[in-house]
């Protein structure tokens, strides 16, 4: 009843309740005796005493009240937020309305505490798996380089092997770095995007032609799922989604049966269109799936080492489709295959 009273209406209100109180027991008093008071001088009496009741009341929620909670409520205000220009606690501020931002306050707090906590764990992760990653070309590299050193050069049955391996070991360490910038770009908006229209079909199209090499060594064959005889325009920043294309279809080609197949289609989902590239290699356990878009998950790590990338790929594929505010998803059977879908909005 009193919630949304400032503390001037609660003092009124007081004074009110016990101005009544009193007239209910005169009254009473008075029909019950028959009274000869007058009554005149004792209303303004009444009245008199009530507007001091009212300014003593006032005084003592002022004085034991409401400056303490002030103070409280201007602590909370002030951790909520440095920027705001909001007088604190006025008179036209309702216990009320302190009430409901002091448990706002509480439950962001809350919710503040439990994201830092779940930011800490993450960049410990983060930290242990950058140091892993980097850790296993840096000792190749070494490898290969100290053997060289120690005499390994002069010996022409090892010397170009070593010097190409240790070559291919920097390739890792520069992609590595590239991808981990890249996701940086992307998370902090100083990637921008470049949306235009374009045929998804021409791009789908270039990015076979750009692994036709290695579909060949793998014999895999690379396949549109629709004829594509007409353009399908769709809007999006066209080298991202290259490079979403590029990486998803690599890891088929990787990770792919020999003599297997590497579908992609498309399908219209009425304002979208959904993408959907599919191979029949090994699968994933469905242990795996949610953390697949997550930086250097490796399902197998032995095997996705010895397949190369940095294992971030995946992780950028998931930030560049939502930084186009679309969504990717993943479905695969153990022995089967797997298949990635991520939808892009149609022109």
């Amino acid at each position: 009843m009193f919630d949304n009273l400032s503390i001037k209406n609660l003092s009124a209100a007081i004074t009110f309740i016990c101005a009544l109180v009193i007239l209910a027991l005169f009254s009473l008093f008075y029909f019950i005796y028959d009274s000869t008071i007058d009554l005149l001088p004792f209303l303004a009496g009444i009245v008199v005493s009530m507007a001091v009741l009212y300014f003593f009341i006032l005084q003592l929620l002022e004085k034991y009240v409401y400056n303490k909670l002030r103070v409280i409520y201007k602590f909370i205000h002030n951790s909520k937020t440095k920027s705001s220009k909001k007088t604190i606690l006025e008179d036209v501020v309702s216990i009320d309305d302190v009430n409901k931002d002091v448990l706002n306050w509480a439950s962001e707090t809350e919710k503040r505490i439990e994201s830092l906590q779940t930011l800490a764990e993450y960049r410990k992760n983060f930290v242990g798996n950058v140091s892993h990653e980097l850790k296993t070309p840096i000792f190749s590299l070494q490898g290969y380089l100290h053997t060289l050193l120690d005499g390994g050069i002069y010996d022409e049955s090892i010397n170009l092997k070593y010097i190409n391996r240790a070559a291919e070991n920097a390739d890792r360490l520069q992609h590595i770095v590239e991808d981990l910038e890249s996701i940086g770009e992307i998370e902090s908006g100083i990637m921008e995007l470049d949306i235009e229209k374009f045929d998804i079909y021409e791009l789908i199209r270039d990015v076979f032609q750009d692994h036709k090499r290695m579909a060949e060594k793998q014999k895999i064959k690379l396949k549109l799922g629709t004829n594509g005889d007409f353009p399908l325009m769709v809007k999006g920043d066209i080298e991202a989604i290259r490079q979403v294309l590029n990486n998803l279809i690599t890891n088929t080609l990787k990770y792919g049966n020999q003599e297997g197949t590497t579908v992609v289609s498309t399908f219209d989902l009425h304002k979208n269109i959904l993408i959907e590239i599919s191979d029949d290699g090994i699968g994933i356990e469905e242990k795996h799936l949610e953390h697949l878009f997550d930086r250097f998950y490796r399902v197998d790590r032995s095997r996705s080492r010895l397949k190369g990338g940095s294992g971030l790929g995946l992780s950028i594929v998931k930030h560049l489709v939502e930084a186009h505010d679309q969504t990717i998803n993943v479905r695969s059977t153990l022995g089967e295959g797997s298949t990635f879908g991520f939808t892009l909005e149609k022109a």
